[in-house]
């Protein structure tokens, strides 16, 4: 077994055990143990060792540490589910299943990543449509206007329509990096290509001011935003196109601050949450006081008092995390995120197309912002964001593209240079 195989086979065990264990003492502390809940992790831990035997039969050069770190965070995610919410553990185990045969298929897809660049525009049209049916249709779930209801089935199309935007702007900025990066016409201080070039960029502004202002949704609005200007950046390598881009959404934000009251309620229980600490700023201040109770090794699984906050199993479960396992427990998820992030910059430095190399940047772009936000949004760093922590927050439509998206990262690194892994 060469080494490949080993670090990934490692990673794989380490996290059964992480889930294994988890369960154990969650459920024998509560007086909850079945038989039936062993078998679904039993299920889950061979249903993903299956998937990295097929992935790595079909691609023995890909990044061996991305899938492995995918399923550590989801075990550490369903072991605080099963502890906050026993009634989500099952339901979240079929999803983590049904991600973990996403993210297969994915990587059989996206190992022709060019042939896919083909269908940019389909891929564009589908990732605005699916955030125009959430304007649209969506319903008002914990404060954000991004959930459609299907019958049984709730879920964010906002999840998947990231993806589909970030192949789009791969591809669009791929084709056209030359005409960003040697603009031609002058506005004063800065050098901008012809206004039809950057169309589409303008053109998702004003989704995201859609979003914000509609949907409610500061989260989605920014991380749309945030991984559109990068990406352009990245393909132009212009500082003028960052600093117009933070202008209008700095003048968008402002007017949207001063006309809608929802706006002003975010920013308010950011700047000071102790206002109204039993009221509008309650979760802010639990949250606070929950990672202010967890010291170094926190207070125990179990042990501590985390369903004092509402919705703490999706929007606030990094908070759950620090009160019980602690400044330790949250440093280690920290730094497997940070992990992912590096090898996913890793996979876009070594691509060997322009396409590839903007496509594997913005999905690494994409993870990192979103993790920003949201630890940031908890421990009042930034503004309350209402996004989920990816393949820990119980949810299946993040489950599920959390999947897909590092799917596409695994295939991409496949046609990179194969250098140590």
């Amino acid at each position: 077994m060469n080494h490949t195989k080993l670090t990934e086979l490692g990673l794989l065990v380490l996290a059964g055990l992480v889930l294994l264990n988890g369960y154990l003492v969650v459920t024998l502390t509560n007086n909850q143990f079945s038989y039936q809940g062993l078998g679904v992790i039993t299920c889950l831990i061979f249903l993903w060792m299956m998937t990295a035997v097929v992935i790595r039969r079909s691609a023995g050069s890909a990044d061996p540490v991305l899938f492995p770190l995918a399923v550590f965070l989801a075990s550490i995610g369903l072991t605080i589910i099963l502890r906050l919410r026993p009634d989500l553990f099952f339901p979240q185990a079929m999803w983590m299943m049904a991600g973990l045969i996403s993210f297969t298929t994915t990587v059989f897809v996206f190992r022709q990543a060019e042939a896919v660049a083909k269908y940019k525009y389909l891929c564009g049209i589908t990732g605005i449509a699916l955030l125009l049916i959430t304007i649209t249709f969506g319903v008002d779930i914990g404060g954000n206007k991004n959930w459609v209801i299907l019958g049984p089935i709730r879920f964010q199309p906002s999840e998947f329509a990231k993806l589909f935007i970030i192949i789009f702007l791969a591809a669009y900025l791929s084709e056209r990096q030359q005409l960003l990066t040697f603009a031609t016409r002058h506005y004063g201080p800065f050098v901008l290509p012809h206004p039809r070039f950057i169309a589409p960029l303008l053109a998702l502004w004003g989704l995201t001011m859609a979003m914000l202002i509609v949907q409610r949704d500061l989260g989605s609005a920014l991380l749309y935003f945030g991984t559109t200007v990068t990406m352009a950046y990245m393909a132009s390598g212009r500082l003028s196109y960052v600093v117009i881009a933070l202008g209008l959404f700095f003048v968008g934000s402002t007017i949207c601050y001063l006309l809608f009251p929802h706006v002003q309620v975010r920013i308010d229980i950011w700047l000071d949450p102790w206002t109204d600490p039993t009221g509008r700023a309650y979760q802010i201040v639990q949250s606070l006081f929950a990672f202010g109770s967890g010291g170094i090794l926190g207070s125990g699984l179990t042990f501590g008092y985390p369903n004092t906050i509402p919705e703490v199993h999706t929007d606030f479960i990094f908070a759950a995390i620090g009160e019980e396992l602690g400044l330790a427990g949250s440093a280690a998820i920290i730094i497997a995120y940070i992990l992912i992030v590096y090898r996913a910059f890793r996979t876009a430095l070594t691509s060997q197309t322009s396409f590839t190399m903007l496509l594997a940047g913005g999905l690494a772009i994409l993870t990192a912002l979103q993790i920003f936000l949201i630890i940031g949004g908890v421990t009042k760093f930034l503004p309350l964001t209402g996004i989920t922590l990816p393949l820990i927050s119980y949810g299946g439509s993040s489950m599920v593209s959390s999947f897909i998206l590092l799917g596409m990262l695994f295939a991409i690194s496949e046609a990179t240079v194969p250098n140590e892994q």
